[in-house]
């Protein structure tokens, strides 16, 4: 039986991308967000319990896969259709562009499942970082409605231009540090794991010494994740 623990908890992740995108639909983005979490937490633990249990599958890798397209592809796309319909008040053609984000993450999922190069760190944005810098955007916009981020979010440019910047960067060949700890991991890699903790410790304190929404942390260490492996790739470090 050990050997459908994993897909138990694959299948988890998958509905908690299904629910999320039905609270969305409603306009609840607080709540698509914490299922989207939630799915995160069971994206992160399935692997746990496929390496501790010794229970790998091919239908394992498949239901990632899908559960990884919903919870992290279909869910946040929908998340920053609805922020844009709301922020924008009322439909527009402009509203639809977010909806790339489902067809790159697609692609994405498709490519590192062939790529073999992938197996240590990764060749362009992984889908739950893209996923949770959308949703935790989504967060912070319906609890701060006031912020100066809401206002951008408001005006036709900044979510569009988000959505096409987060598509290239799903498919680019950028190479991106992982948190796949191995014992061979090279110094350099763990320096740049130790400044991106330490970046996020910062935004930690910051959001408890200012009472900002904790959504920031997640919002502003993803940021920093992107902004880093781009300096790495500029400078070749």
């Amino acid at each position: 039986m050990k050997k459908f623990i994993p897909d138990c908890i694959t299948s988890m992740n998958l509905v908690c991308g299904i629910v999320g995108v039905v609270f969305a639909f409603k306009g609840r983005l607080d709540i698509a967000f914490i299922l989207m979490l939630a799915a995160s937490v069971a994206d992160f633990l399935d692997g746990f319990a496929a390496r501790a249990l010794n229970a790998y599958s091919d239908l394992g890798k498949e239901l990632d896969s899908l559960s990884d397209l919903v919870s992290f592809g279909v869910l946040p796309s929908i998340m920053l259709y609805k922020l844009s319909c709301t922020c924008m008040f009322g439909e527009s053609w402009i509203n639809w562009i977010p909806l790339l984000l489902s067809l790159a993450s697609g692609l994405r999922l498709a490519k590192f499942n062939v790529d073999e190069r992938q197996s240590a760190s990764f060749l362009g944005l992984p889908t739950p970082a893209a996923a949770l810098l959308c949703g935790s955007l989504c967060y912070y916009v319906a609890a701060t409605p006031g912020s100066f981020i809401a206002d951008w979010c408001a005006g036709s440019v900044f979510i569009p231009v988000l959505t096409l910047c987060l598509c290239f960067l799903l498919l680019s060949e950028i190479p991106m540090f992982s948190f796949k700890f191995h014992k061979d991991d090279p110094s350099v890699l763990k320096v740049k794991r130790i400044a991106l903790l330490a970046l996020a410790a910062i935004a930690v304190l910051l959001c408890v010494l200012f009472s900002l929404n904790w959504s920031l942390i997640i919002l502003i260490t993803l940021s920093c994740y992107i902004l880093k492996n781009l300096v790495y790739a500029v400078f070749s470090i």
